[in-house]
């Protein structure tokens, strides 16, 4: 024991040896590529969803187990202290999908009619992608140290880091990295699959039947109660309410669990299965169903929106507690000999300081050239990011959830009034504020698992820009590939419900009511107040709380497909029989089988991208596709 130190603080879960293995070449290359599949999985992942994941757990689990498994043949494990390294960068990389805003911003200013080049895109990356880097170091000693706010998922990356080197844990986390790529592999395999037969993915309930009949139902629109069983089942299919086999959103089922699973059915069922077809017999959605023009998915994407912003500002309103704290005097300055860290541990101040400089300079200039956002705007969004990114940064370190989207709406209600009618300023604008949120709180989860390892914060601030750099053009590139193919926010396989919100918001407060369509004002003064209920009963009406719905998941059901709320919902319906039938196996398994399958669709969906991009026939079989390769290139059609 005399090659350990004493605890640097009480709260530490392990002590580190006074020479080990911290900030290496191969944790942080480690950290950096598994960072990049976490990114390009999320960009798949979060246009369809309106969610990401995170790269932490991903990539210590992984970074740890490819180096354990090499050292049958000689080379050393990851150590404690690289491995948190390793997870640094990882998470920087695979966050950086929603600190660019390819998830919201980006395609919302796609859907108001802006086009980019890669090159655009990388710089708009670059721009924003370290402000809450910048944003995080200055806050750490007083919500870290000071404070010791949990931050849970820091936490418990750090206990499972700490679990991996223990007596047996090598074995447990073997075993979760073997579950995750089998069934990652299994994914990417029916994700294959379906880019040549793509009626494996989704067999509509309105292909049970065919030719003059199913055409004569669909047309006439006769009611279920008047055309028995297989009529129900294809005015089911045509609102939605259809099987979806999808790998991906059994994973996100897996992962959300069944109170958020419950409330997207229940949003599904609400919208799709109620309202849609009522805006629809009212007249005031004539057009196609999933038409955004004139048809029920334009219409319901209003109270979805308003559910949606109404849940974000409850939150915040609720979590006033947290803001007042977040401006509250409070020690600057370690007293505690207990809590105190070297200096040669600690980043100065003058990184954090200057680099915040150069960022926002960055940004500044990015916003003016590219989008022609006057430089003063651009100084106000950056100063609003500063300030939420505290707001973002304390409710992640309580609750463990980040309020990206709270944040960007507050932005876009301020540029409303700072930038009336300009809505592609008042989503860029959002999307500065989102990135600084992002960032920091995602900065602050790791600086959290490294004060629990003992491990120092500079080594991490390292990490974490090169996780940025390497996320930069990867986020930049898999977005622009998927945008080169496909209508992401319209194609009903990328709905971006996250950027549909963001783009109805800006629309709003740039045109006003006039823009609605029929009798969508009453539905949004019905959503709004739907999302102030629900959080404020499952604040204050405690017993109710674990079978009140999510109000930000059902508005999210208004403006996916149903079928993609149906296939989540089943997900978590797995998840809850997993854990009667086997709890300890669910407890152990469950997160690596829900990142395989996730891993493993959207992986093979970015390459079923570059097969679309290069031409190989799509939905003509695997013979189209051998004729394609051996004819140089040509499909014959």
């Amino acid at each position: 024991m005399s090659n350990r130190e004493p605890s640097r603080s009480a709260e530490q879960i392990y002590r580190p040896t006074s020479d080990e293995a911290q900030l290496s070449w191969r944790a942080v290359i480690t950290g950096c590529l598994l960072g990049a599949v976490v990114a390009s999985m999320n960009i798949y992942f979060g246009l369809k969803t309106g969610w990401s994941i995170g790269g932490s757990l991903i990539a210590a689990i992984l970074g740890f187990s490819v180096w354990k498994a090499l050292a049958s043949v000689g080379f050393r494990p990851l150590s404690v202290l690289e491995t948190n390294i390793a997870q640094t960068s990882g998470s920087a990389a695979g966050s950086m999908t929603s600190a660019a805003g390819m998830l919201s911003a980006i395609p919302a200013l796609g859907l108001l009619g802006l086009e980019f080049s890669y090159l655009q895109l990388a710089g708009w990356a670059l721009a924003v992608g370290f402000l809450g880097v910048f944003y995080a170091i200055p806050l750490r000693n007083q919500m870290v140290v000071v404070e010791k706010l949990r931050f849970p998922t820091g936490t418990a990356t750090a206990e499972t880091i700490v679990s991996m080197n223990s007596s047996g844990g090598a074995g447990d986390a073997l075993k979760q990295a073997r579950f995750l790529l089998i069934w990652a592999l299994i994914a990417a395999a029916f994700t294959q699959v379906k880019y040549f037969y793509p009626i494996i993915e989704h067999p509509m309930f309105a292909n049970l039947i065919a030719g003059p009949e199913r055409v004569a139902l669909i047309n006439a629109g006769d009611a279920a109660a008047s055309i028995g069983a297989t009529g129900l089942f294809v005015i089911a299919g045509m609102w939605g309410f259809s099987l979806l086999i999808s790998p991906l959103m059994l994973g996100a089922g897996i992962l959300i669990g069944p109170r958020i699973g419950i409330s997207l059915l229940l949003g599904a069922i609400l919208s799709w299965a109620i309202l849609g077809p009522w805006s629809k017999s009212q007249g005031w959605a004539e057009g196609s169903i999933m038409s955004y023009a004139d048809g029920p998915r334009g219409w319901l994407l209003w109270p979805g929106v308003a559910i949606m912003i109404a849940d974000a500002f409850a939150n915040l309103a609720l979590s006033w507690r947290t803001i007042l704290n977040t401006f509250r005097p409070g020690a600057s300055v370690m007293t505690d000999g207990d809590e105190m860290e070297p200096a040669s541990m600690l980043v100065p101040n003058s990184w954090w300081i200057i680099g915040l400089g150069i960022a926002s300079v960055i940004t500044m200039t990015v916003a003016h050239s590219v989008f022609g956002i006057p430089w003063w705007m651009t100084l106000i969004a950056v100063a609003m990011s500063s300030v939420l990114a505290m707001i973002a940064t304390r409710s992640t370190g309580e609750t463990d959830i980040n309020p990206i989207g709270g944040m960007g709406k507050v932005t876009q209600l301020a540029f409303g009034a700072i930038a009336p009618g300009q809505a592609e300023i008042n989503v860029l604008a959002a999307g500065i504020t989102s990135a600084g949120a992002s960032q920091s709180g995602d900065m602050m989860q790791d600086l959290k698992t490294g004060r629990l390892l003992g491990a120092s914060p500079r080594k991490q601030v390292i990490a974490q820009l090169a996780g940025v750099c390497v996320g930069i053009p990867i986020c930049a590139g898999v977005y622009k590939l998927f945008d080169s193919q496909y209508e992401i926010g319209i194609d009903e396989s990328f709905p971006a419900p996250a950027a549909n919100a963001w783009k109805a918001m800006a629309e709003l407060l740039s045109g006003g009511f006039d823009q609605l369509p029929p009798q969508a004002l009453p539905a949004i003064i019905g959503g709004a107040c739907f999302g102030i209920v629900l959080p404020m009963l499952r604040r204050f009406v405690k017993p109710l709380a674990p079978f009140i719905p999510s109000s930000l998941a059902m508005g999210i059901a208004f403006i996916v497909p149903a079928y993609y709320s149906v296939a989540m919902f089943a997900g978590s319906m797995i998840l809850v029989a997993w854990k009667r039938l086997s709890p300890a196996s669910a407890a152990a398994l469950a997160i690596a089988v829900a990142s395989g399958l996730i891993a493993g669709e959207g992986l093979t969906g970015v390459l079923s991208a570059i097969e679309s991009l290069i031409g190989l026939p799509e939905g003509q079989g695997v013979s189209a596709a051998i004729q394609w390769v051996f004819g140089g290139g040509s499909s014959g059609t």
